[in-house]
């Protein structure tokens, strides 16, 4: 699968693009909002880990913009879990929400799931 991740923490990505790659995935990074934004458009992704508090766009902006063009499944990374938060994540049309701090393996659970919901499509 396709994946892009959105993360400004170099350590974070570093360690999800190490994972997610181990399990066999193609991964896209990208540093920034903005730069997400474009990459999404050039390279169609399977998938979409963005965290929300990012320069230049944020996740949740990357997730209504994703929204009113595809249904991608996008998982939201934050360290904020104060619940009007996740329900706007939600009302935006993410499709999972994941609290840090996380374990790896919970991800990648996370990420087969939404595999074998687009390999039964």
């Amino acid at each position: 699968m396709k994946i892009l991740i959105a993360e400004d923490d170099l350590l974070m990505l570093k360690t999800l693009e190490y994972r997610l790659k181990k399990d066999g995935h193609e991964v896209i990074v990208s540093r920034d909002g903005m730069e997400a934004l474009e990459k999404i458009e050039e390279a169609s992704p399977d998938l979409i880990i963005t965290d929300i508090m990012m320069p230049y766009s944020s996740g949740l902006e990357i997730a209504g913009a994703v929204r009113q063009k595809s249904s991608t499944p996008i998982i939201i990374l934050s360290g904020m879990g104060q619940e009007n938060v996740v329900l706007e994540a939600f009302k935006l049309g993410v499709d999972d929400y994941i609290t840090k701090p996380f374990s790896p393996n919970e991800l990648i659970v996370r990420v087969r799931r939404f595999m074998f919901a687009n390999a039964v499509r």
